[in-house]
């Protein structure tokens, strides 16, 4: 039996995919959360062999979570499950410890084939990933926000999002300068000068709900 963590801050659709996990004779929904915080509490419980998170939360994001869990339980599988198409986040996230990355309008048949593929210690890679991975491989492309490190990420989005540098600065325990040059770094990167140029980068990319 493999026991599933299901990470939504929506009520109706952890009620959904709990009855879609049910159905399934060798999956279990032994825990669930709200946000990035309750997510690392599960992982912490120990009681669940898969986690199934939203990407986009209130607060500690998936994002965060993905960071703060992978560094304290390498070895727990997460699979991303979001509304953003995967050409805007998988391979990032991918790269940062995820080991799938589902679009929700997926096939329901879909997260039951991932979440068995991770628990046996695999990554899950769906076909339009596998493209975008093969692309990369081919030199395709690259968006300049998949050339951000994960921190740059972090910072990126925050402040898309109208955060101050102090505010992200307390919430990620990291020092007002530290912020600030990762700020100075992902202009840089993004080749734009404020940050109305990043929440405008964000929206036009599909990097925020």
């Amino acid at each position: 039996m493999i026991r599933v963590g299901i990470v939504d801050d929506h009520a109706i659709v952890r009620n959904g995919l709990r009855q879609l996990i049910s159905d399934e004779v060798d999956l279990r929904v032994t825990g669930e959360a709200a946000n990035g915080r309750e997510a690392l509490e599960l992982a912490r419980g120990g009681e669940v062999d898969v986690l199934l998170m939203d990407l986009s939360m209130p607060g500690d994001g998936g994002v965060d979570a993905l960071q703060a869990i992978k560094a304290r339980y390498a070895e727990l599988p997460i699979i991303i499950l979001s509304g953003f198409p995967e050409e805007h986040y998988a391979l990032t996230l991918l790269k940062q410890g995820a080991s799938g990355y589902l679009n929700k309008e997926c096939d329901p048949s879909e997260i039951a084939t991932a979440i068995r593929t991770v628990a046996r210690g695999r990554r899950y890679v769906s076909a339009a990933v596998a493209e975008l991975l093969a692309d990369s491989l081919d030199g395709g492309q690259q968006a300049p926000h998949e050339r951000l490190s994960e921190r740059e990420l972090q910072v990126f989005l925050r402040l898309a999002k109208g955060e101050t540098v102090g505010a992200i600065a307390q919430s990620m325990f990291l020092s007002v300068k530290t912020v600030s040059t990762y700020r100075t770094r992902v202009l840089e990167k993004l080749r734009l000068s404020s940050n109305s140029d990043l929440t405008y980068y964000a929206l036009k990319n599909g990097l925020m709900q």
